[in-house]
């Protein structure tokens, strides 16, 4: 234990005196396209990354899933790409691809040797200037993101809960509560025709961020980047729907039937304050104390003192991102898949003993400053790779105009106070801005 306490030590010191210097440069180019590049020599390799901003909770109503469906789309060709072309030609080059739906938005990447980037640079423009959408395309994809959302969540246990019911239950504004994953009925009634209108409306160059990080000569890609995208068209990106969402004032406690699942589980989660209120690093270090990781609070209390619950898992942004790469509502989760025998009145009974010790006692200097040293640990380890510094200067860029943020963001955190973190335990961990879903097996009398 002196061990760890005097390495607590030496990382928070070191990481105070070792602030963050990560070349930056931004611009936008005349279709508005924000453009990031962050030269690193590292190692010969660069990630090229595109994010536009469309996600599970821009998409309007009636096309439920359609963020879902186009990170599926874009790998199915363009006008100089043919079907599967995509994968293969990274491959190809010794890299590797993905793409992924989020929140706020979609994004696609490719990570490979350096000298390919011209590569990546000339596929991501291809489809974002001219994607093939056609009725087989359509067809195809629609079976395969219908098979997903059945494998993966009508019959599946649990049927992933702790986000997307929970979210639906906690949040008034539909945009923040409706069916993230796509509802069936409104992927399989998509027509060519509205797929290829969302492409447009949402897939354009001034909806979007370009990134390249890694081993480049930033003037060198520039003049490539101006190459292949600088003449794509702009759109009329429709102005981004309000997504506020309304205080929560009463407490909300649900309880599901699942015919699939063999234990009891339970998910809660708090409203958070904005990114930019002065009590969100606060809640962001609490969260780290109260459950990130098996030392934590919540896991210490329920898991190995109480054994009422068999694990503990939870975040800000759980199961769909970080604490930066989101822009609007957001809920501190909990998720736990507990013992038979007890109930979820006896995980809330517990949650709130937890809290209520912070919020009569506050917290102690040496969990405050290990959470500070986790978080800035995390942080840093995103940023070792070309992928993970990509991801947040991307995330900087779209929603706050501000890649730069990339080498401040961290400080705010590292300057939160044990009584900042006592009073937002006390102004946000309440049951009245909590819902809570206790999920149990399905037996003969509940049916």
């Amino acid at each position: 234990m002196k061990r760890i306490a005097l390495l607590i030590a030496f990382l928070a010191t070191a990481a105070s005196a070792a602030p963050l210097n990560i070349p930056v440069v931004y611009y936008r180019l005349g279709n508005g396209l924000k453009v990031v590049i962050s030269e690193s020599h590292v190692a010969p390799s660069v990630t090229v990354a595109v994010y536009y901003g469309v996600g599970f909770r821009v998409e309007p109503k009636g096309q439920t899933g359609f963020a879902h469906l186009f990170e599926h789309m874009m790998f199915e060709g363009s006008a100089n790409v043919k079907k599967l072309e995509h994968g293969k030609l990274v491959e190809e080059n010794g890299g590797y691809f993905n793409g992924s739906t989020r929140l706020d938005y979609t994004n696609y990447f490719e990570t490979l040797p350096s000298n390919a980037v011209e590569t990546a640079l000339w596929l991501e423009s291809d489809r974002m200037r001219s994607l093939d959408v056609t009725e087989e395309k359509l067809t195809n994809q629609k079976n395969v993101v219908s098979e997903e959302v059945r494998s993966a969540v009508l019959n599946a246990p649990y049927a992933l809960f702790e986000w997307l019911d929970l979210w639906q239950a906690a949040n008034q504004n539909w945009l923040n509560a409706h069916n993230f994953y796509g509802d069936l009925h409104d992927i399989e009634a998509a027509k060519v025709g509205d797929v290829r209108q969302f492409f447009k409306s949402y897939y354009a160059p001034n909806n979007a961020v370009l990134v390249v990080a890694g081993d480049v000569d930033p003037q060198a890609v520039r003049g490539t980047i101006e190459k292949y995208f600088s003449d794509i068209p702009l759109q009329s990106v429709p102005e981004r729907a309000d997504v506020s969402e309304p205080k929560q004032t009463e407490e909300k406690r649900l309880k599901q039937t699942d015919k699939l699942a063999n234990l009891p589980a339970f998910a809660l989660g708090y409203h958070l304050p904005s990114k930019d209120s002065p009590d969100f690093a606060p809640m962001v270090v609490l969260n780290v104390i109260l459950q990130g990781d098996d030392g934590s609070r919540f896991y210490q209390r329920l898991v190995k003192e109480k054994a009422i619950s068999i694990d503990w898992a939870g975040g800000i942004n759980f199961e769909l991102g970080s604490e930066f790469d989101y822009d609007g509502p957001m809920l501190m989760v909990s998720r736990t898949t507990y013992k038979p025998g007890h109930s979820g009145n006896d995980i809330l009974a517990e949650v709130d003993a937890v809290v209520r010790d912070i919020q009569e006692h506050g917290v102690t200097k040496k969990e405050l400053d290990a959470a500070k040293v986790r978080f800035r640990s995390l942080y840093y380890g995103g940023l070792e790779s070309t992928n993970g510094r990509a991801a947040l200067l991307a995330s900087f860029a779209l929603f706050d105009d501000s890649p730069q943020k990339i080498n401040t963001a961290i400080d705010a955190f590292d300057a939160v106070t044990a009584e900042q973190v006592r009073a937002a335990a006390q102004k946000y961990l309440v049951p009245q801005n909590r819902t809570s879903i206790d999920r149990v097996p399905e037996t003969k009398e509940a049916k």
